[in-house]
Order: C-alpha cells, then structure tokens, then sequence
C-alpha cells in the first residue's frame, strides 16, 4: 500500500530524511516511533504530498505520489490531481484543525459534498454512521468549542474517514490530549485497525504499538534504525541506540 524509495527531504540546509526505505502492505498497521525531529512527522506528510520530497520515490496503492513518470523523467502533477489522490488517504493531525464554526456533523460532512461532489443526503447518511461508529452520536449538532479534546480528535477521525481512504495518516493523535482522554482515540484506531485499514502511527504510545501494530519502525536522525515485529522489538531492541531511546520511555 506504500512504498518509500530512497526518500531525501531537506529544509533549507537541515536534511530530515536521509534515504528512508519504507514498505506498508495493504491492512497493516506500522507504528512509527522516535525523538522528536527524527523526521516520522515529515515523513509522513511526504506519503501525502503535504511536502515534496527531494530525491527518491514515494508510492501509495501503486502509484507515485505527486508525480507522473514518462520516459526517465519524473513531472509533477497539477494541484487538482494532487488533491484529487491526497483524498484517497486520510490524514489526523496531533491538533483537531476542526472548523469552529460548524456543527460536528457539519465537519464530517463537508469534504464528500466539496471535492467529491456527493449529494447532501449520501454524504451525511455517511457522517451520521460514522459519528456512531466513534461513540459521538450525541454531539451532531454540537460545535468543537463544546467537545472535550478526545471527542473532537474522534470528529477529526471521523472526518478522515468520511472520505473513504485507503490508507490513514496517523501524526501523534493523542499528544495533545490529557491523559485520561487518550484511551478514548485509541479504542476509536484499534477499531479501524480491526477492519483492515491501513494505517500509518507516528505515536509515543508504546502499548498500542504493541498491541496493536504489525511493524514497528524506530526513526532517528532522519533514517530508520531499526524495524522489527512491535513485541520482539520493545523487548529486545538490536540497536544501542533504540535501547537508549526505550530506557527513556517505557
């Protein structure tokens, strides 16, 4: 389902991303874990086009990511394509970026009736199900400034998979939440995790990777130290330097 090809990203003349190899089969659930600028965050915002990357080559469900090849040349696709592509993957941020000045079915609704053109009825018999599938049936007319931080990460979830992606970006969901709230977005991707959805987890939450991933990927510098099944990996760590980073964590 993804596929990172020697993929270089730099800021000016800070390198984040170093060559990174990555591979994420279809219903897998990698779990990305690492300090903080160790480049999982631009990692994966490459995967969807939020930055372009420098060298190398992203591919998701086949097809190159903000891209087109012809011949050996590689050329970049017009912005309607590019989003077009982007809403085949659904992104969640650590902050909600929910609009305040709609109601929550209003925020789940929104992206199927303006970029896929949906009728208003399909898109909110849609919202409204998935709104039960997160527990916020309650809170349809509700406004985010009246949510907790948990329900309004579950109405950003909610609407990620609105869109009906193939894939779900994970960026550090429940940082930005107090701690008794966390176990709530995390039921909400163990769920989803359980349908098959593909997902992508930057995260700091060492059970859910455990119980939940497929993969762990432990990031540093900007290239991948080491990668390995969650158990073996958070158990017996290979690499000095994912031990000292572990020590510090678990």
């Amino acid at each position: 389902m993804v596929k990172a090809e020697g993929v270089h990203k730099s800021f000016g003349r800070l390198e984040v991303l170093k060559g990174i190899n990555l591979e994420v089969q279809p219903g897998e659930v990698l779990c990305m874990i690492g300090p903080s600028g160790s480049g999982k965050s631009t990692l994966l915002r490459c995967i969807n086009h939020l930055e372009k990357i420098d060298r190398g080559r992203i591919w998701v469900d086949g097809e190159l990511v903000g891209y087109v090849q012809r011949g050996n040349n590689l050329y970049e696709l017009s912005e309607r394509e590019i989003a077009r592509k982007r809403a085949q993957v659904g992104m969640v941020f650590q902050r909600f970026n929910l609009f305040a000045h709609w109601t929550v079915l209003e925020n789940v609704m929104e992206a199927p009736i303006g970029v896929k053109r949906e009728p208003r009825a399909v898109a909110e018999a849609r919202a409204r199900r998935l709104l039960a599938r997160v527990g916020l049936s309650d809170k349809l007319d509700t406004y985010p400034a009246q949510l907790s931080g948990g329900q309004q990460q579950r109405v950003a979830i909610a609407r990620a998979l609105a869109m009906e992606p193939k894939l779900m970006l994970f960026d550090e969901p429940t940082s930005a939440l107090d701690p008794e709230l966390v176990g709530e977005v995390l039921d909400v991707m163990r769920d989803l995790a359980a349908s098959g959805m593909t997902m992508v987890v930057v995260t700091h939450e060492m059970g859910f990777a455990r119980e939940v991933g497929d993969t762990l990927v432990f990031m540093d510098g900007g290239v991948v130290v080491e990668e390995g099944t969650p158990r073996e990996m958070l158990a017996h760590p290979r690499h000095e330097r994912t031990r000292a980073f572990l020590s510090k964590v678990l």
